[in-house]
């Protein structure tokens, strides 16, 4: 087919989003599907506050138009409620095409966390946009509970994979990473932006044996270093260099309350490393409690006790998450009108 995949967050931001929209084209493509990917790169665009990386179309909805018309679609996926995602549902509602969306980020618990906004003003807000679609994609059972619960319409679990070539133990290039950071095990490490919604301050103030390291960027890394001087932070890394970190460290912590996912556990657990997390939305439908990583209400304790589990069970788990086969659910989910 002919597939237009539309998306506000791509390259050169790093995120979940991102990754999972890459692999998708790069599976698509593989599979011999043309692919049209319309992101914010092909307009003007300005920063968003605190978020340089993140860039928002101006005025996309001539060029979206233009391009949609240009390239002829069989089928369109809306991946994001940004301008350019606006742009092409409008699209769509005009010409009477079906298309599909989905949900990849909790802005409503975003809003509230930033601006005060009540969560309510922003599920009335994400229903308005998802309402159209002939379909939600979403990437677990408890993020498809959640929305039903909030009066969502047709909803469909889309999953997450991980690169088994890129993430996997790397026991003869760890040592290299521990003697460049100084490090001493046990290593407890989080991979992610630094940022306010991330919870990071829950794990960098953990009392634990060895050393807590924090890869990544954002605006929140600057106060946390002053603040927290017994962490490790090691800016953003290269794929190669981010894939040794994870495959080194003992335990991977993940705060956040508020993730639809947290791909970077999948990226964890292919590399042999347990995840220790709440029991909240992302965790449950990725940790196997006891198994690969521990769930806990005290962080503390969840990272502590991931220290027992069988990293083996790690590797086994990630293994069954390709991204072909998550490909095939996203082909599976689109609705063609060609």
């Amino acid at each position: 087919m002919k597939i237009a995949l539309i998306t506000d967050a791509w390259r050169p931001q790093v995120n979940g989003v991102v990754r999972t929209l890459t692999n998708m084209r790069n599976y698509l493509e593989r599979q011999g599907h043309e692919v049209l990917v319309i992101d914010p790169c092909l307009f003007a665009a300005v920063p968003l506050p605190n978020y340089p990386e993140v860039r928002l179309a101006l005025a996309p909805g001539r060029g979206v138009r233009r391009m949609l018309d240009d390239f002829d679609p069989q089928a369109i996926h809306i991946a994001t409620e940004g301008p350019c995602g606006l742009a092409a549902r409008r699209y769509c509602l005009r010409r009477k095409l079906p298309f599909t969306t989905s949900y990849h980020t909790q802005f409503p618990h975003y809003l509230r966390m930033y601006f005060g906004l009540p969560r309510a003003w922003g599920y009335a807000a994400m229903r308005y946009f998802h309402k159209p679609a002939v379909r939600t994609l979403v990437p677990t059972d408890s993020v498809r509970a959640e929305l039903k619960e909030q009066g969502f319409g047709e909803l469909q679990v889309w999953s997450r994979g991980v690169d088994t070539s890129l993430f996997h133990p790397r026991n003869g290039e760890v040592e290299a990473f521990i003697d460049q950071h100084e490090l001493h095990r046990p290593i407890f490490l989080n991979v992610g932006r630094v940022a306010t919604e991330k919870n990071l301050a829950a794990f960098a103030g953990l009392d634990l044996p060895g050393d807590k390291v924090i890869v990544g960027e954002g605006p929140r890394r600057r106060r946390l270093m002053k603040r927290h001087d017994d962490v490790t932070f090691t800016g953003y890394l290269p794929d190669d260099q981010l894939a040794i970190a994870y495959a080194a460290a003992d335990v991977f912590v993940f705060p956040s309350m508020t993730d639809t996912f947290g791909n970077v556990m999948l990226e964890s657990m292919a590399s042999g490393t347990p995840v220790a997390a709440f029991p909240v939305t992302g965790p449950v439908d990725v940790v196997t409690h006891g198994r690969t990583g521990v769930l806990h209400e005290d962080l503390r304790e969840a990272a502590l006790g991931a220290l027992q589990t069988d990293r083996d069970a790690c590797l086994a788990y990630a293994a069954s998450k390709s991204w072909d086969d998550i490909g095939a659910q996203l082909v599976d989910a689109l609705e063609p009108f060609k």
